[in-house]
């Protein structure tokens, strides 16, 4: 067998990388690669998703695709190697692919090479942490593949005597196991490597038909959805895993829920003007190729709302008991997507015109709906806007956006009785929400913010006469 010594020099090995703000996972949705495939410096060789999004992952050098460590549908851990690549093909016999590959902790896995100078990483955060090459080695690794006997005593500094073989699963999913009454050495694997998953374990709690159970695993990973595992023989539930975005979701909006104190005001207004507006910006030449429609004349006001009351664009700093003033938007927008609900926001937003707004507005929304936010993208957001206007709902009372003081929930625009100038007569209508942190914003500036908001979709040349 080839050694890693022997193969060091010709073949390269790719970690999963920290794509973002200190994840330490990530699922591999989908190959766009396979061994013998030709790939070059920079082409996209897998797509993954975190908590936060889906991610394209570029490979960093030239060569033929050797190995990939896992198949679609697996989580992996930052720093665990995902593809091995011959970077120097033609060479000589290259070791066959095989299932038998020692598959080690990020804290066991060696450092990875230097990058050339002057090279600047592909993604953000791109690389092991460093302190994940520093931890001390874990013992009772466990090795996939039928050498692991001997790999596995070799690494532990034992015999190869024989034993009872340990059932393979990750942490995780052995607290699922056990949370679940399931033991491990029951449950028949389906995992690369025989390593048994969730879905495996969720099967073995409550054994779905052959047909259900032959579905679920050809279901492919690309879709991101969650395998429903069905949690009674009757049918009458189903269990669907909590993972990536949705998970981070889940756990961020109890942060915020129950650290923010939360007051949310309510006003409802006259948007009759604001529509019109909308309909003659959609026949402007200046504004050809930009989506108008009245989330873009919300998110000006908004902005023009923060600029004459700033105070309300800042953070509670819990650990310095200080508050942040931020002197700049970042804009997040509430996105439903496959996924979940995410919020990408428009870098410096203030500082945009109306056309520059538009345009990047358009664009934050395309990219969200086909999935392909990054998660530079939902960092560093300041204030954010809910539509939930879209659904045909009327208000709500949004949850702030984890590390932010505001957030404007815009509803429904229908036609309602007003009275206009003395008579009752239809006009557009909506009701606006404005959910804010207490222990930053009081009473008096959430409504100054909520009523200027108003004010501007009410008479929109208050856009000029304000700006």
């Amino acid at each position: 067998m080839t050694t890693m010594t022997e193969t060091s020099a010709r073949f390269r090995e790719f970690k999963m990388p920290d794509v973002g703000e200190g994840l330490t996972e990530a699922e591999i949705l989908k190959w766009f690669v396979q061994p013998g495939d030709t790939v070059t410096d920079g082409q996209v060789v897998c797509e993954v998703e975190t908590a936060k999004a889906a991610v394209e992952l570029p490979i960093p050098f030239d060569g033929v695709v050797h190995e990939l460590r896992f198949p679609e549908g697996t989580t992996v851990d930052v720093g665990q190697v995902i593809i091995a690549v011959d970077v120097a093909p033609g060479s000589g016999d290259a070791p066959a692919a095989t299932t038998e590959t020692v598959q080690q902790p990020v804290a066991e896995a060696e450092p990875e090479a230097e990058a050339p100078k002057g090279r600047q990483p592909v993604l953000v955060g791109y690389g092991v942490a460093e302190a994940s090459t520093k931890r001390r080695a874990r013992k009772g690794v466990e090795i996939p593949g039928p050498a692991a006997a001997a790999i596995q005593a070799e690494m532990n500094g034992h015999s190869a005597a024989p034993r009872e073989a340990r059932p393979l699963a990750k942490p995780p999913v052995r607290k699922l196991a056990k949370d679940l009454g399931i033991d491990l050495t029951t449950v028949t694997p389906t995992g690369e490597g025989g390593v048994i998953t969730r879905e495996d374990v969720h099967a073995a709690a409550a054994p779905a038909p052959a047909e259900v159970r032959e579905q679920a695993v050809a279901q492919p990973a690309a879709t991101a959805e969650p395998v429903a595992v069905p949690a009674s023989t009757d049918g009458r539930e189903t269990r669907i895993p909590v993972k990536g975005v949705r998970k981070a979701i889940a756990q961020a909006m109890v942060g915020s829920a129950f650290t923010a104190p939360h007051v949310t005001e309510f006003v409802t207004v006259d948007v009759t003007r604001t529509m019109k507006l909308v309909a003659e910006l959609k026949e402007d030449k200046d504004m050809a190729g930009v989506r108008v429609n009245p989330l873009l004349i919300i998110a000006k006001a908004l902005l023009v709302a923060i600029r004459r009351n700033p105070g309300i664009n800042a953070a509670w700093d819990e650990a310095n008991q200080e508050i942040v003033q931020k002197h700049y938007v970042n804009l997040g927008i509430a996105a439903a997507t496959p996924r979940g609900l995410i919020v990408p926001n428009i870098k410096d937003a203030h500082a945009k015109t109306l056309p520059e707004l538009g345009e990047a507005l358009g664009e934050l929304v395309s990219t969200a709906r086909e999935g392909r936010t990054s998660p530079a993208a939902m960092a560093g957001g300041t204030v954010t806007i809910t539509n939930v206007g879209v659904f045909g709902v009327d208000t709500g009372t949004p949850i702030l956006n984890p590390g932010e003081s505001a957030i404007l929930a815009v509803g429904a625009i229908k036609l309602q009785p007003w009275v206009h100038k003395g008579k009752v007569k239809p006009r557009q209508v909506t009701t606006l929400a404005l959910s804010f942190d207490h222990r930053l914003v009081d009473g008096e500036l959430g409504s100054k913010v909520l009523a200027d908001v108003a004010a501007v979709l009410e008479q929109p040349k208050r856009l000029i006469t304000w700006a």
